[in-house]
């Protein structure tokens, strides 16, 4: 069970602040990790007590990964609260809109990309130069992707978001192939249908979402921790380029 352990270690999540990101974040410092949270809303007062709860050193940044100045800005205060630390690199922010693929705008799109594409793709970029100027012996970057990137989602118009999520799967083994020299894992989570406050705006649509998973029922975002915490330990010291996904079997029998 030592090689679940994250003691000692720092982990950056962007998009911390709730849902799966915040699910992350208790997950990686329950495992032992110091961990620092980038997101645009106020600090949760839920993730405020992670750090009293797991006894781990914790920081707060209001950071919006779609603007680079922002990102870099929140790099630099990172890297010097944390002495320039940085072991587990977890992007998740993202965001999904609701449209039809014949009714979808160009600002419309250009926003989905630069959170769920750009903003993940430099959020990791950084986090590789941080953990390659301080020599990172467990570096592990886990980039966030969707069941969307597998399959049409039910009763969703949601081509867009189903697009920047099959580029963050693509772009996996990819970056992996090349962090491969510097020590540097890359692998990335698909969740399924998981119950955060970006699905709660589409509640009518949850019974019918249960039907397509084999147990029945939606994840919670614990229910997607797990993964996240044996992807950044040394549990999974020989996995690179790969996606787990957990999204009760969804894409599997649909």
């Amino acid at each position: 069970m030592d090689r679940f352990s994250l003691k000692g270690r720092t982990a950056l999540v962007t998009g911390g602040g709730r849902g799966c990101g915040l699910a992350f974040a208790r997950g990686l410092a329950e495992a032992g990790a110091d961990v620092a949270v980038f997101d645009v809303i106020e600090q949760s007062p839920d993730f405020s007590a992670i750090e009293k709860e797991c006894n781990v050193r914790t920081a707060y940044y209001k950071v919006d990964v779609s603007s680079q100045d922002s990102l870099k800005a929140g790099f630099a205060q990172f890297q010097k609260d944390f002495d320039n630390k940085l072991d587990i690199c977890v992007p998740c922010a993202g965001i999904n809109r609701h449209t039809r693929f014949l009714d979808f705008t160009y600002d419309e799109h250009h926003d989905l990309l630069s959170i769920n594409v750009l903003g993940l793709y430099f959020t990791a970029q950084y986090a590789a130069k941080q953990m390659i100027a301080n020599g990172t012996r467990h570096g592990s970057i886990i980039l966030v992707a969707s069941m969307a990137s597998y399959v049409a989602v039910r009763d969703q118009n949601c081509s867009a978001y189903c697009g920047t999520k099959g580029a963050v799967r693509a772009m996996c083994p990819a970056i992996a192939k090349e962090l491969t020299e510097y020590g540097i894992r890359v692998n990335s989570i698909s969740p399924g249908y998981v119950n955060t406050e970006m699905t709660a705006a589409f509640s009518h649509l949850v019974e019918g979402w249960k039907t397509e998973t084999i147990n029945k029922r939606i994840a919670e975002p614990e229910d997607i921790m797990g993964a996240c915490v044996f992807l950044a330990s040394d549990a999974s010291s020989y996995m690179t380029g790969q996606d787990v996904v957990v999204d009760g079997g969804v894409t599997r029998i649909s």
